[in-house]
C-alpha cells in the first residue's frame, strides 16, 4: 500500500468515528468520550504533561531566576577550551556557551515553543476546515458539479500528503526566510490537507444520517442544511486531530529552528533554537543539548497520549 493511501485511510477512518459512535448509542458522544477519558492511564498523563507544559509557558518569564540574555557567568565558559559548567546551586541546568543560565533559558524558552506549535496548529486548522467544509458540503449536496469540485480539491489534497511534511516544510521556510513567523506559517500549511480530508470525510459520514434526509425532504435550503447541521456534528474527528497536531508542529518547528530557518535573533530563547545551538559542543557539554531535546519529547508525547486516547474514546472498535 502506498504511503498516500495508508495516510488517507487513516484520516478517513478517524471521519467516520463520530458518526459510527452516534448511531450505535443514544448518548451524548462526547459525555460517553469523556468518561472513557477519565478512566485511561494515558489520557490522565497526557493531559497531566500538557497542563504542566502550559503552566511553564505561562509562569516561566516571571518565575525564571534569571534573565535569559544575561551573560553573568561569562567568564566561567571557556567553548574553545571544552570548559562548561554543569549544574548546580545557583544555576540547576547548568551555562551555556556563552555563560547564560540555562534552566532560565528553558523556562522562558517554553513560551516560545508553545506560541509557535499552538499557532501552526491553528493555521493548518483555520485553514484545512475552509477547505474540508468547501470540499465536503461539494460532495454531500452538490449534485454532479459539487462532486467534480471535491475530486478536484481532493486531488491537490493527495499530493501533498505525498509529500514529507517537513521536507514540506522546509522547502516553504526556505522560501518565505528565516523568520519566528515563517516557521508558523510553515508548519501550518503542512497541517492544512490533514484537516481538510479529515473534515472533508466526516461531513461526508454526516450527509447520509437521517437527520439531513429529513431536512432535505423538508425543503431547508443546502446551505443552511450544512452550516447548521452537517458542519456543528462534523466537528469531533478534527478536535481530536487538533491535539495530536500540537505534538507534530511542536516537533516540525523546534526541526526548523535546529536547522536555522527559525527566529534569526538568536539571543531569543526557543527550545529547538537552543538545541540548535548546543549541538556544536555536544561531546563536552551534552546536558545542554538534553535538556531542550527532553522537553521537546515530553511536550510531544504529552500531546500524543491525550490525542491518542481521544482517539479512542471515540472508536467502538478500540474501546475495552
Amino acid at each position: 500500500m502506498s504511503l498516500v493511501s495508508t495516510n488517507t485511510s487513516k484520516i478517513d477512518r478517524l471521519a467516520q468515528l463520530t458518526a459510527t459512535s452516534e448511531h450505535a448509542s443514544g448518548a451524548s458522544l462526547w459525555r460517553e468520550a469523556m468518561r472513557r477519558l477519565r478512566s485511561s492511564k494515558m489520557a490522565v498523563i497526557g493531559a497531566a504533561i500538557i497542563a504542566l507544559f502550559v503552566l511553564v509557558a505561562v509562569i516561566g518569564p516571571w518565575v525564571a531566576p534569571y534573565g535569559p540574555v544575561e551573560q553573568t557567568w561569562r567568564g566561567e565558559v571557556f567553548p574553545n577550551q571544552g570548559k562548561f559548567v554543569g549544574p548546580r546551586a545557583d544555576n540547576w541546568f547548568g551555562l551555556d556557551h556563552l555563560g547564560r543560565d540555562t534552566f532560565s533559558r528553558f523556562l522562558v524558552g517554553a513560551r516560545q515553543t508553545l506560541l509557535v506549535g499552538v499557532v501552526s496548529m491553528l493555521i493548518g486548522l483555520v485553514a484545512g476546515a475552509v477547505v474540508g467544509a468547501v470540499s465536503g458540503a461539494a460532495a454531500t449536496l452538490g449534485g454532479r458539479t459539487g462532486q467534480r469540485i471535491d475530486s478536484v480539491i481532493m486531488r491537490f489534497t493527495d499530493i501533498m500528503l505525498a509529500l514529507p511534511s517537513l521536507l514540506l516544510a522546509v522547502s516553504i521556510a526556505a522560501v518565505m526566510g528565516q523568520s519566528l513567523t515563517t516557521v508558523m506559517i510553515a508548519v501550518g500549511v503542512v497541517q492544512v490537507p490533514i484537516f481538510a480530508r479529515l473534515l472533508r470525510g466526516s461531513m461526508l459520514a454526516q450527509g447520509g444520517s437521517d437527520y439531513v434526509l429529513a431536512a432535505r425532504s423538508l425543503g431547508i435550503r443546502k446551505r443552511r442544511i450544512v452550516l447548521t447541521q452537517i458542519m456543528p456534528n462534523s466537528l469531533s474527528p478534527v478536535i481530536v486531530q487538533a491535539t495530536l497536531s500540537l505534538a507534530t508542529a511542536i516537533i516540525e518547528a523546534a526541526a526548523l529552528s535546529y536547522l536555522g530557518l527559525g527566529n534569526p535573533d538568536p539571543a531569543v530563547p526557543e527550545w529547538g533554537v537552543m538545541l540548535s545551538q548546543a549541538q556544536r559542543f555536544f561531546d563536552n557539554a551534552p546536558l545542554m543539548s538534553a535538556f531542550p531535546a527532553i522537553g521537546i519529547i515530553i511536550t510531544a508525547l504529552g500531546f500524543t497520549l491525550l490525542g491518542e486516547a481521544m482517539r479512542e474514546a471515540l472508536d467502538p472498535k478500540l474501546r475495552g
